[in-house]
């Protein structure tokens, strides 16, 4: 990455983490439910509120460097700083650290021509634009990028994009997308075949076809999934970002720091859901002077769960500090440990926070349910489970020697 951050002292960064969590906690807890219940143009006028004040606060884009107006913040700060918004499904969005535009704005400074910053950047940094990022095909195994039918032909100064895309996440109301397209289809590298180019939404051809519903949510604005449909979409080969042939090396610069990120934000939804369900548990009385509390089952659900997150944590934490310290080429089987790990955690979680809520955990009541069915895709989105259980494997047994008999 050519722009790194520069860790704060350790007693300015304890009162940034005080003043975000109070911030969460009282501010953004309060109203997520009613916020997540409003149809997006309402939920939007509130949120851009939250936004304006931490904008005031100097708490804006914890995950950008100053120079670009952000925080700073190091990987491992930002790691904390994402756990204590994970808390809330509105936290990241109001604090301007969002996926997928967070990882949009690390390429676009990474790999953006100053054109293309100004233009796609700059807006996005200030929140007055949203982005989706545009890769996943329905028809192809999206744990193979190497598998791709969407094909950017290049005509003079244009490039004609035709191809299927779902999972566009946030794509409802986005300004523009970063599309990842075959451009080099007989290079003899599969990995130099695909490029990425930006996409504004208003262009012709590039056609929405609807909001994946979610286990029943369908979703709109940013909180949505999207297919679409490239229909001889025609952008100028200015659009690019880097040369033709990088896409897939682009993806990957992306992926260390948005595993942190999104490892940090499940550990935030799992402390969440610990509390809940300590708090009920107590609470939650099943016959005169008895609560939950007292059941042996519920007691090691406790202990399990607060193990496990801990673990997590810990996980997480040395991997960002690693990926500060060594780059994120030197941390891959770190990466894909805690991809699968945080994961299964917060699923589990959820599940036994769920249980010890009875039937009122399965409502829309709380907050539970809506995590247990968007959170599920965590085992499966930016790789799923067992990939990242094969490669680990693999790099592992790369340092032992076969026994020859």
């Amino acid at each position: 990455m050519k722009h790194s951050s520069s860790e704060l002292s350790e007693q300015n960064f304890e009162k940034i983490l005080f003043e975000i969590r109070d911030f969460v906690l009282n501010k953004l807890v309060p109203i997520e439910l009613k916020i997540l219940k409003l149809p997006w143009n309402e939920a939007f006028l509130e949120l851009n509120h939250l936004r304006t004040y931490v904008k005031s606060k100097n708490l804006w884009c914890p995950q950008i460097p100053q120079t670009y107006g952000g925080m700073g913040l190091s990987n491992k700060q930002h790691g904390m700083v994402s756990e204590i918004l994970g808390l809330s499904p509105i936290g990241h969005y109001v604090f301007n650290c969002q996926a997928p535009d967070a990882g949009n704005m690390e390429i676009l400074m990474d790999f953006g021509t100053d054109k293309q910053i100004e233009k796609y950047l700059r807006p996005l940094l200030n929140g007055d634009i949203r982005s989706c990022f545009s890769m996943t095909e329905p028809q192809n195994a999206g744990s193979n990028p190497l598998l791709m039918d969407t094909f950017a032909v290049r005509e003079g100064n244009e490039y004609i994009i035709n191809g299927h895309k779902w999972f566009t996440s946030s794509a409802d109301g986005a300004d523009f997308a970063i599309v990842m397209a075959v451009t080099n289809p007989t290079h003899p590298n599969p990995y130099k075949r695909t490029s990425q180019i930006i996409v504004p939404t208003e262009t012709k051809g590039f056609n929405m076809v609807r909001n994946i519903p979610i286990m029943g949510d369908t979703g709109e604005g940013y909180f949505s999934h999207a297919e679409i449909r490239y229909d001889h979409c025609k952008v100028p080969v200015t659009n690019i970002l880097g040369n033709e042939g990088d896409g897939f090396a682009i993806a990957q610069t992306r992926l260390g720091p948005g595993r942190i990120h999104h490892c940090m934000r499940w550990i935030g939804i799992c402390e969440r859901a610990f509390d809940m369900m300590c708090r009920y548990a107590i609470s939650r009385k099943t016959s005169l002077g008895k609560s939950l509390s007292e059941k042996q089952t519920i007691q090691n659900w406790i202990a399990e769960c607060r193990a496990e997150i801990n673990a997590a944590r810990l996980l997480v934490l040395d991997a960002a500090e690693k990926i500060d310290k060594h780059g994120q080429e030197n941390v891959k089987i770190e990466i894909s440990i805690i991809k699968f790990y945080v994961a299964n955690v917060l699923q589990n979680v959820l599940d036994k926070a769920i249980q010890v809520h009875g039937a009122l955990g399965i409502t829309d009541d709380t907050i539970l349910s809506w995590w247990y069915r968007h959170e599920r895709g965590a085992r499966i989105y930016d790789g799923p489970d067992e990939v990242h259980k094969s490669r680990v494997t693999k790099e592992i047994l790369k340092t032992y020697l076969p026994v020859h008999e």
